[in-house]
């Protein structure tokens, strides 16, 4: 009897000890000058300012990599956080950042995917195999260039083929009657597109006119009175579209806001074309390249460019 309690204690104690040495295995802290050399290595490499905080995470083994363990390491940029995950040697001398990529899914068709573009205004082909999605702002001066870039010089050699859609994206930092102008847009869009079109026509070319208002309640005057005037013209419910004006419900610009940000928009204007990011108002030869590539990949044909006439001899 007292060597079967003595053996039934052992087992316990065994069962103990090799539980904590398999949690030890999982995971473990790291020592704090180990934490503080990956925290300098990531601020330097990452050009981090001193206001986000990095924080190291426990150490795992790492499966895939023999001779490394993995570290988590968070980065918090006022609320804003990314997660990344470095190797680590097993002598703690050497980090390594691997990229993983899952080629199970195509990252354009996935990136798309992510873009609701349900109820929103298109210009070009209906249904087409190509979509091209701008996130704009209409005080945006790069928006603007963007816009004519679009329309009509794009749109003349792809609106046969490639589906133009808008979505909101109002730095409201730096432009102050940005969403105000964006819930208008969404007010006409609502009712008729073409309206829709019209104003962010009128607005991407008349910016100086709202800018010349004395006072931000003056510009934000003008913005309404271009969307009522757009209203008017295409015979749109106005009582409706009044009521819609200044109720300024900002719901759906603010979920397009989101999602931009989720999609790793920062700038405007910001075009998704099929999947492939393009930041900036880039040249049109980049866009042509872009619209190009997009439509090989869905088997559609591509359009004969004509080359520019040169310019004039100087006398």
């Amino acid at each position: 009897m007292l060597l079967r309690r003595l053996l039934v204690t052992l087992l316990r104690r065994s069962l103990f000890i090799l539980l904590v040495i398999c949690l030890g295995c999982v995971a473990q802290s790291a020592p704090p000058d180990l934490a503080r050399k990956i925290e300098h290595q990531v601020r330097t490499f990452y050009s981090l300012p001193p206001d986000v905080k990095v924080t190291v995470g426990a150490i795992t083994p790492a499966s895939e990599m023999p001779g490394y363990d993995s570290v988590a390491v968070k980065l918090d940029d006022g609320g804003k956080q990314k997660d990344y995950t470095f190797l680590l040697s097993k002598d703690r001398g050497t980090m390594l950042r691997v990229t993983k990529f899952d080629l199970s899914k195509d990252a354009y068709t996935d990136l798309m995917s992510k873009i609701d573009v349900s109820g929103r205004p298109s210009r070009g082909a209906k249904g087409a195999k190509v979509v091209v999605v701008n996130f704009d702002d209409f005080e945006c001066p790069f928006c603007s260039r963007m816009h004519e870039t679009l329309f009509p010089e794009i749109l003349k050699e792809y609106g046969d083929r490639v589906t133009f859609i808008y979505k909101d994206f109002p730095l409201a930092e730096i432009h102050p009657w940005a969403i105000h102008a964006a819930v208008d847009a969404g007010c006409l869009a609502a009712q008729n597109g073409d309206a829709f079109w019209d104003f962010a026509d009128y607005l991407h070319a008349n910016k100086q006119v709202i800018d010349s208002g004395r006072t931000p309640d003056a510009r934000l005057d003008t913005v309404d009175k271009m969307a009522l005037m757009q209203g008017q013209r295409h015979s749109v419910d106005v009582p409706k579209l009044q009521a819609c004006l200044k109720a300024q419900n900002e719901d759906q610009v603010r979920a397009s806001m989101k999602e931009a940000d989720s999609l790793g928009v920062s700038a405007t204007p910001t075009l998704f074309i099929n999947g492939q990011k393009i930041d900036g108002a880039v040249p049109i030869s980049e866009l042509r390249a872009a619209l190009d590539a997009a439509l090989r990949d869905a088997g559609q044909p591509v359009p004969v460019h004509i080359p520019s006439a040169p310019a004039p001899a100087s006398k």
